[in-house]
C-alpha cells in the first residue's frame, strides 16, 4: 500500500471573509507528477501557498508523511519545509548574482558545506538541469527557458524530497516548454522526487500529470481528483470536460 507524500484534508482558503476555497481532500502520493489545475481566478496559486507554509489555512490541514504542517511547532514546521522546493513564474533569480552564486545562497544559509563544496554542488546541480558550464553567468544572459532551468537548479539545492512548481511553461515557447515538461519527467524518475505543478497548460498536464486536482470558482470547491487522462475519459462533468477539451467537449 502507498503512504500518501502529502495529504489535505477538509481544506478552506479565504483571505478574511473572502472565500476562495472549501473543503479540498486529496492525497498526493510518493513519485507523482500532481497538476493543480481549474480556470482563472479558482484559486491554484493561493493552494501552493498553503502547501509550502506561506498562508495558513482558514480550516483544515496538511500532513507531510501524516505529519501534521499547521499543527506541528516551528521547529517542526521548518524542518518540513528544509524537505521542500519551490520554483517561481519567473524563476525568482537574483539578477545581480551569477547562476552558480544563486546556488549557493540556500547552501550557504542551511548547510555547513565548505566553499569547494558549495561550489561543486552548484555545479552537479546545474549540470543536473543542462546547464554545466554555465556556472558564471548571469540570469541576463541565457535564455527564459534557461532562466526557468537555473531556477529549477537553486529549488533543488538542499535535495528536496518534493518540488513545487507554479506555473512553470509562462512565457516560453512551445519547444523550451516541451523540453522543461521532459526534465520535469526526467527529475521524477531519476531521483524519486514527488512534483506538484500549478499550471493551466492543457499540453503540460496531458504530457506530466499522472494525478490531479480540479477547482472551480463558481462553486469554489474541489470538482474531481486523479489522472488528468483518466478524468477526460470518464467525467461526465461539464466544467472538466470545457476545460480539458478546450471548451470543445468531447468528440
Amino acid at each position: 500500500m502507498i503512504t500518501p507524500h502529502i495529504t489535505v484534508t477538509d481544506l478552506t482558503m479565504a483571505y478574511g471573509d473572502f472565500l476562495i476555497q472549501r473543503d479540498l481532500n486529496f492525497t498526493i502520493d510518493r513519485g507523482d507528477v500532481f497538476i493543480i489545475m481549474g480556470g482563472s481566478g479558482c484559486g491554484k496559486s493561493t493552494l501552493l501557498r498553503h502547501l509550502i507554509g506561506l498562508q495558513r489555512p482558514a480550516r483544515g490541514d496538511v500532513f507531510y508523511k501524516q505529519q501534521s504542517f499547521w499543527h506541528a511547532d516551528e521547529k517542526e514546521r521548518v524542518k518540513m519545509m528544509r524537505r521542500i522546493g519551490v520554483l517561481y513564474q519567473s524563476g525568482a533569480l537574483f539578477s545581480s548574482l551569477t547562476l552558480a552564486e544563486n546556488m549557493a545562497l540556500p547552501l550557504g544559509e542551511f548547510t555547513d558545506f565548505s566553499r569547494g563544496e558549495i561550489a561543486d554542488i552548484a555545479s552537479y546541480k546545474l549540470a543536473l538541469v543542462g546547464l554545466a558550464g554555465f556556472e558564471d553567468y548571469y540570469p541576463s544572459e541565457i535564455s527564459g527557458g534557461m532562466q526557468k532551468r537555473a531556477g529549477l537548479a537553486r529549488a533543488m539545492a538542499l535535495d528536496p524530497e518534493i518540488l513545487f512548481f507554479d506555473e512553470p511553461s509562462a512565457g516560453l515557447d512551445p519547444v523550451s516548454a516541451r523540453l522543461l515538461d521532459d526534465l520535469i519527467i526526467s527529475l521524477r524518475d531519476t531521483l524519486g522526487t514527488t512534483i506538484v505543478v500549478v499550471t493551466h497548460e492543457l499540453a503540460s498536464i496531458f504530457a506530466i500529470g499522472n494525478n490531479s486536482v480540479f477547482l472551480d470558482s463558481e462553486s469554489k470547491t474541489m470538482l474531481a481528483t486523479g489522472s488528468p487522462k483518466k478524468l477526460l475519459a470518464e467525467s461526465t462533468d461539464y466544467k472538466i470536460i470545457q476545460f480539458l477539451t478546450r471548451g470543445e467537449g468531447h468528440a
